[in-house]
């Protein structure tokens, strides 16, 4: 039985000034990530990087973190300007069913990648067999219907949940352990089965990416010193975002189903502050980027004509 028909959303505060403090910082972050992953992409696909498996995992990375981040942060935007934020119940099923969808794809790409710099520095003679563009398109594939999985089954969890209470939800966007905490019925089972496919994806993806570099470096300290330093290079950037959206995501799924204040500040940095810092780090770090923006974008004639 299901009498509620939306959710109202507690936000990030209901401070004026601090609505339109939050409003203009995401409004920049948004903008920011918007570029970011357009250059990123822009970049990529306009160069010969597209044909390097790395960069291949990469633009894919860059668009669903875009895809991401807009499942979340245009509404939050919208909220903060309004007096009272308000959600209908399919729209808020839709939204859980996206960022997990979306959010899913970037936790396995992550991971694909991981294994692909694996594969570029532990077995280089075999790299352009293991990695072929058909074994790329494979994993990419793989990567969106797993994430398709974890979506659908958490998203069935959820609606089958009878809502006949409160519906303020403690939070600024549809979460499952939120709507857990409204559910008017004993939601024990429910929790353990979220926890174990929520919890257990990123537990797994994360051991494994772990993994990864734990061969990585056992591999590389044989190597002479320039050598080593040139092939931990191209994982210094890999690991900074690893961290950063990894950690937060981590502390909110991977304990018992429960909800905490600073649930709200860790959900930010995987949702705005990553997606927003993500961009810089592969291009700032990484001189095949920068080499390929300043190709791709000095060749453009919208540049090239301003400057004659």
């Amino acid at each position: 039985i299901n009498n509620v028909t939306e959710f109202l959303l507690s936000g990030l505060s209901q401070n004026k000034k601090i609505k339109s403090l939050c409003f203009l910082l995401f409004l920049f972050c948004y903008i920011a990530i918007w570029m970011g992953s357009f250059l990123i992409i822009n970049s990529i696909t306009c160069s010969q990087l597209i044909d390097q498996p790395m960069y291949f995992f990469l633009n894919h990375l860059a668009l669903s973190e875009l895809c991401y981040t807009s499942t979340v942060t245009p509404k939050l935007l919208t909220d903060l300007l309004e007096e009272r934020s308000r959600i209908s119940y399919t729209s808020c099923m839709a939204q859980l069913f996206a960022v997990h969808f979306f959010g899913g794809i970037e936790i396995f790409i992550l991971t694909v990648m991981a294994y692909d710099r694996y594969v570029a520095i532990c077995k280089p003679l075999h790299y352009t067999v293991i990695m072929s563009r058909r074994k790329c398109y494979v994993l990419v594939f793989a990567c969106c219907t797993g994430a398709f999985l974890h979506s659908f089954v958490q998203s069935l969890l959820t609606m089958n949940l009878p809502f006949c209470g409160p519906n303020e939800i403690d939070h600024y966007f549809c979460d499952v352990y939120p709507l857990l905490k409204l559910a008017c019925t004993d939601t024990y089972s429910v929790g353990i089965l979220v926890v174990a496919n929520s919890g257990m994806m990123g537990l797994v993806n994360f051991v494994v990416l772990m993994l990864s570099y734990f061969l990585i470096l056992y591999t590389v300290r044989v190597y002479p010193a320039k050598s080593r330093s040139k092939a931990l290079s191209t994982c210094s950037s890999h690991i900074t975002v690893v961290v950063l959206f990894f950690v937060p995501i981590m502390y909110i799924y991977i304990r018992p189903a429960a909800t905490f204040p600073e649930d709200k500040v860790f959900a930010l940095f995987y949702t705005i502050i990553a997606p927003m810092f993500n961009p810089l780090i592969y291009t700032l770090r990484n001189l095949m980027m920068r080499t390929a923006m300043r190709k791709v974008w000095c060749q453009n004639p919208l540049f090239t004509g301003r400057r004659k």
